[in-house]
């Protein structure tokens, strides 16, 4: 059953208030919160400040009860059948207590405090019934809980991932302190009211939150004191770990006869850390099997790590672990695993003979997947696939193909329950019920070859391919494969995030591969924007993944200028790169040198933190281009830059740009050589290379032939309109139109 979220309804709620009661309240060295006898919360006083951090005008109850329909005789003989919320209306201390009640039920919750110097911890430790005088009455159903909800002013800043509001005096955070705890917020223009809340499902005594009121410098350490406190992954020491902003290297295709190659190509682009794909050493994922190219094994695996720390380098791992590939003993190994997540069962109406292509069903053909490759049926020890099914009665699945992967075609009896299995979107992954065993297993293997291999970080893809709820699946997977791996990560990203997953994902996630065509307008779209959110949450986000194409076809490749863009706007957020390594593309592609060049420069200057805030915020405008050169001393140069040539042209590249009071072009050829030949009037042209070395050329009068290869910048005692005018009517002699990749 979907979640009703309790804070939107209770917010609609009169209040009942209690006459005579006290005000409770709840301090610590930090804050002062303040909560009406009526169960509304009334102040939250952030100590060193005076700020209070309540909204004004806003009384919102402290907890609420959400039934999915009223449970009570009474009740539901009132009140139609539908979600209903009822919120406190009542609260008192009792030491380390809170006693709740709530309007129209009998319920009192008992609420336990655990009030330390940077924190108050919230826990629902039980729920008392009262059993009314008159009526049919017995103890009702809790589906949800909300354990605290509180109605913050609005600050100029809100990290929705983290659960904080926050601004360059204060900060607000509502902390769960475990995954089973529900996190959210509700903003609007007069308030943001953070929300942590219990589901039955997941489990209503256990699960808790934390308050921290604390300084915005505050924060991370009180939030790194909870973890230490509820052992929790430790997500603010990563986020301060040395290597945090190191960009990585992905290699594709690695074995242990071509890693040296790869290390090579790592070194040159500055890259201190490099990733091992798992479907490079594994057959499939679930088991992780080994591959061909790795005949020893562990051994062949720990060559490839071994090498890379021999390099100075960190190795980390991508895996994906909440699926199972078809190709994989789960599925294919003759008895398919019954801990396969379903999306929905089937009955037979009718019985099954073994080479029957036409099953009749009971059950809800509506909603039956249609895409290929995700029509796969576990009935008994067989897996079986559809073409089709009938919508109306009798209900039919049609053109089926018996005995799948490796399982054996058998004859089912009527009233056989058929699973329809939750084939992932690509289709070559089966999800795996969360409810069993089998994470643990598959967290197993993968902290095995984790810790055998010598692997210090990673990356949990596929972290969408969980059920519902997504809330919590999405973090509990994670979690359970992140315990096994020991020692912790020194950081991870993945492919998605939920609250608790904070403290696991501490560099966030990177995002698929974009054409080069688009590299810009992606990024804009997508990248940028999620840096800015994952500012919000005190965490970068992986500037990638990048792939490296080398021109040809209808692309014209990655280019220098891309990775320029890419770098620089991974610089100024304080962000990690990640390039997809293929050896082939490496080697065919003309402009590799000047590529790691570019990112190798890039790489340094972030690391070596030579720019000033005020810098890094001029380089995050999307819109705006700057080249990173080196002078002769090896003192970085930073030139604002546009460009000249167009994306839809194969050929010379350009870019313009302003150096004292010479117009300078930066120009380059983006899959191989030719000539440029450049009329210029009467003056002194000088060509260097992007480090300032010489590069000769011909001059017959004024006729200047510039070779276009590598990167060259052209530096002209023009105006900037006449040098532009004059380079592309030389440039448009040679460069053609390409069809951008869609």
């Amino acid at each position: 059953m979907k979640h009703v979220l309790s804070t939107l309804c209770v917010l609609l709620f009169p209040l009942l208030a209690q006459a005579g009661g006290a005000d409770v309240v709840i301090e610590n060295a930090a804050v002062r919160l303040v909560i009406g006898a009526d169960g509304a919360a009334r102040s939250l006083i952030h100590k060193s400040t005076g700020e209070e951090c309540l909204a004004a005008e806003m009384r919102t109850p402290i907890c609420a009860i959400t039934q999915y329909r009223p449970y009570d005789n009474e009740n539901f003989l009132i009140y139609p059948a539908k979600p209903r919320v009822f919120p406190a209306c009542r609260v008192e201390r009792r030491g380390d207590r809170l006693y709740v009640g709530f309007e129209d039920t009998y319920d009192i919750a008992v609420i336990r405090l655990d009030i330390e110097d940077d924190y108050i911890g919230f826990s629902l430790e039980r729920v008392d019934y009262r059993i009314e005088a008159y009526g049919v009455k017995r103890q009702t159903e809790i589906d949800e809980f909300a354990l605290l909800q509180l109605p913050l002013r609005p600050r100029a800043h809100f990290g929705e991932w983290l659960n904080v509001v926050w601004d360059d005096r204060v900060a607000v955070n509502l902390l769960g302190t475990h995954p089973g705890t529900r996190i959210d917020a509700f903003p609007t223009a007069e308030a943001t009211t953070l929300y942590a809340g219990l589901d039955a499902q997941v489990g209503l005594f256990g699960p808790g939150a934390a308050l921290v009121v604390s300084s915005r410098e505050g924060l991370l350490p009180a939030i790194g004191q909870i973890e230490r406190d509820y052992d929790l992954p430790r997500g603010v020491e990563s986020r301060r770990d040395g290597s945090y902003r190191c960009s990585y290297y992905s290699l594709r295709g690695v074995t242990p006869e071509n890693i040296d190659a790869h290390i090579e190509y790592a070194r040159r682009g500055g890259f201190r850390t490099m990733m091992v794909y798992y479907v490079d050493f594994a057959r499939s994922c679930g088991h992780y099997g080994w591959r061909e190219e790795y005949p020893g094994g562990m051994e062949d695996l720990r060559y490839v790590t071994d090498r890379i720390r021999a390099a100075g380098m960190i190795p980390g791992l991508h895996f994906h672990y909440s699926k199972v590939g078809v190709n994989d003993p789960y599925i294919n190994g003759g008895h398919p695993d019954t801990r396969m997540n379903s999306v929905c069962e089937l009955v037979l109406a009718e019985p099954a003979g073994v080479a029957d292509t036409v099953l009749v069903v009971e059950g809800n053909t509506q909603g039956l997947r249609r895409e290929e490759g995700r029509r796969l049926l576990h009935l008994g020890d067989e897996l079986i696939s559809y073409a089709d099914c009938t919508t109306r009665p009798p209900y039919m699945l049609t053109g089926c193909r018996r005995g799948l992967h490796n399982s054996q075609p058998a004859a089912h009896a009527a009233g056989s329950r058929a699973r329809l299995l939750d084939v992932d979107d690509w289709p070559l992954f089966v999800r795996i019920d969360q409810n069993t065993g089998i994470q643990r297993e598959i967290a197993g293997r993968l902290g095995r070859i984790y810790a055998e291999a010598g692997f210090r970080f990673v990356y949990f893809d596929g972290a969408e391919d969980v059920p519902m709820p997504y809330w919590y699946n999405v973090s509990r997977s994670q979690s359970v494969v992140y315990d096994a791996l020991r020692p912790a990560p020194l950081f991870a990203e993945g492919a998605l995030k939920s609250h608790f997953g904070w403290h696991i994902l501490s560099r966030g996630n990177a995002f698929d591969i974009f054409p080069p065509e688009y590299i810009r307008p992606a990024m804009k779209k997508y990248t940028l924007r999620c840096a800015a959110r994952n500012a919000e949450d005190f965490t970068a986000v992986d500037f990638g993944w990048v792939n490296y194409l080398a021109p040809g076809g209808a692309t014209i490749g990655m280019q220098p200028d891309m990775y320029e863009y890419i770098y620089c706007k991974a610089l100024a957020w304080d962000a990690p790169v990640s390039l997809v390594g293929n050896l082939e593309e490496l080697r065919r592609h003309p402009r590799t040198e000047d590529n790691l060049r570019v990112m190798e420069r890039w790489e340094r200057a972030k690391l070596a933190d030579v720019f000033t805030p005020e810098q890094k915020e001029r380089l995050k405008d999307p819109d705006r281009e700057f080249f990173l050169f080196e002078d002769s001393q090896g003192r970085f140069e930073l030139y604002p830059c546009r460009q000249l040539t167009p994306d839809d042209e194969s050929g010379v590249r350009a870019f313009l740009f302003r150096r004292g009071t010479k117009s300078c072009i930066l120009y380059w050829h983006t899959s191989g050589e030719d000539q440029l030949r450049l009329t210029l009037p009467a003056s002194r042209p000088t060509l260097t290379d992007d480090r300032g070395r010489r590069i000769a050329f011909r001059r017959e009068g004024r006729l200047c032939l510039l070779p276009a290869a590598g990167r060259a910048v052209l530096e002209l005692d023009l105006p900037e309109e006449e040098a532009e005018r004059l380079f592309l009517g030389a440039v448009r002699k040679i460069n053609r139109p390409i069809e951008p990749q869609k």
